[in-house]
């Protein structure tokens, strides 16, 4: 149980990684874009989709279908989490200039900071994490 829990804990720490790697390079493409006319700026969806595959594990309907044809749809399926993928998704809805662009530089900027401090965030919970496996095998 215990390796089971470590090894689901790096794994989810490592997708946070990689989806937070993917937004930075999202962000700076969204910067270097900034005053290019009708470019329409993306952002990177990650953290919502995982947190809904995690809660179907925890989660069973008060009645649970019996399936008599494989052809059936099933009334709940768990989903795993190993199967949530980043997805960059671009924001048409929007336009904050003239020229149709909606990428807001200063905006841009925060979310930079806000996603190099998850990063930090992310980078030291991992090191916490083998720091305990090795304080258990000295």
């Amino acid at each position: 149980m215990i390796s089971n829990n470590f090894e689901k804990t790096i794994d989810l720490l490592h997708r946070a990684m990689d989806a937070s790697t993917l937004r930075r390079d999202v962000i700076a493409d969204n910067m270097s874009n900034s005053g290019v006319p009708d470019f329409k700026r993306s952002n990177v969806n990650f953290e919502s989709e995982l947190k809904r595959a995690l809660e179907t594990e925890k989660q069973r309907p008060a009645l649970e279908l019996t399936l008599t044809d494989p052809k059936h749809i099933p009334n709940w399926r768990a989903r795993d989490y190993r199967d949530v993928e980043p997805r960059r998704v671009r924001d048409y809805a929007s336009t904050s200039k003239n020229n149709g662009n909606n990428v807001d530089p200063e905006q841009e900027m925060m979310l930079a900071l806000e996603n190099q401090m998850m990063y930090t965030l992310l980078a030291q919970a991992t090191t916490f994490e083998f720091s305990q496996i090795n304080m258990v095998l000295r």
